[in-house]
């Protein structure tokens, strides 16, 4: 078993520190004993003493995916190296309220009297299969609040499996 659940909160918890408004962010999932095998300087900078759980995960940011693709043809451009354990995305979107309805950025669902809604989503998968999700409403801005589960967002995390050659 993984810890793609503890990735995932953590990676929301980040979010919430740096705020509303941010741009989409597409992380690898590294097992962390890897990546202090490869990297043992950053040790010190993770916080890590002593061996790491050999389930630990740690998200490495990568580079902002192509604004001007939609964003599943920008995940579709994606395979990961092996060494890459799993992949998590964060984004906000607006929905429409009482639907599973999310708004392209920029499209405006008031005009026709639809009440929308901020979220922040964070999905996560793992090339094991293991797959988790956490969303926060700007409405209720807290973490008591933060829905998370395995199946919140299925198509977000079938669009990441994708990007891991699994079957969505």
């Amino acid at each position: 078993m993984s810890n793609i659940r503890e990735a995932v909160m953590d990676l929301e918890r980040h979010a919430a520190e740096q705020g509303w408004d941010r741009p989409l962010g597409l992380y690898a999932l590294v097992p962390t004993v890897d990546l202090l095998a490869a990297e043992p300087a950053l040790a010190e900078m993770l916080g890590v003493t002593g061996t790491p759980d050999p389930k630990e995960l740690t998200p490495v940011e990568q580079d902002p995916l192509p604004t001007d693709l939609p964003l599943e043809e920008a995940l579709g451009r994606i395979m990961w190296p092996e060494g890459v354990a799993g992949c998590a995305l964060v984004m906000e979107r607006l929905v429409v309220k009482g639907s599973d309805e999310t708004l392209a950025p920029g499209e405006d669902a008031t005009a026709d009297g639809r009440e929308t809604e901020e979220i922040r989503m964070v999905a996560g998968v793992l090339r094991d299969g293991a797959r988790h999700c956490a969303m926060r409403m700007r409405s209720h801005d807290e973490e008591k609040s933060v829905l998370n589960g395995a199946d919140l967002i299925p198509a977000l995390t079938s669009a990441l499996a994708l990007t891991l050659d699994l079957d969505g």
